[in-house]
């Protein structure tokens, strides 16, 4: 793969990171679904959550949690790490600043890391696994903020 190929390819990878943070807060869940590969795997386990295996389990497991209006979300990435393994596979690292309103009045402030993999089908990148851990975890509300620990 020459440079400007795998610069291409790069970019490909950032926009869709781009489109799963910004269909994730909007709450498009048929368009997020569409990022993923059917065999997608979410392993939450090291920040507190769960491991989930398939796209259509993942994608209705965030849409219980998440789907409600009153469940304002924001995902903000950064920092990309992304490595090229072949024409049909690569992996990343991204540096993650979320906030999810969880109830009225209480809103988790957090910060991690998500690590990735991709497989390209049909000359379209889409999400393979994702890890999600975190290094810090705020509750807040309009008169007091809690730091959740950590397990490391």
């Amino acid at each position: 793969m020459n440079d400007v190929t795998a610069l291409r390819e790069i970019e490909a990878l950032k926009q869709l990171k781009a489109r799963y943070c910004r269909l994730l807060d909007a709450k498009d869940w048929s368009a997020w679904r569409e990022l993923f590969s059917d065999d997608f795997v979410s392993d939450t386990t090291p920040s507190g959550g769960k491991y989930i295996e398939g796209a259509d389990d993942f994608v209705a497991f965030v849409r219980r949690m998440l789907g409600s209006t009153r469940r304002v979300t924001v995902h903000q990435v950064h920092a990309p790490e992304l490595e090229l393994i072949s024409e049909s596979a690569a992996r990343g690292i991204w540096a993650l600043h979320d906030i999810v309103r969880l109830l009225p009045g209480l809103t988790m402030d957090g910060y991690g890391h998500y690590h990735e993999t991709y497989e390209k089908h049909d000359g379209q990148w889409r999400f393979k696994s994702s890890t999600l851990t975190r290094l810090r975890a705020d509750l807040k509300t309009p008169i007091l903020s809690i730091r959740l620990p950590m397990r490391r």
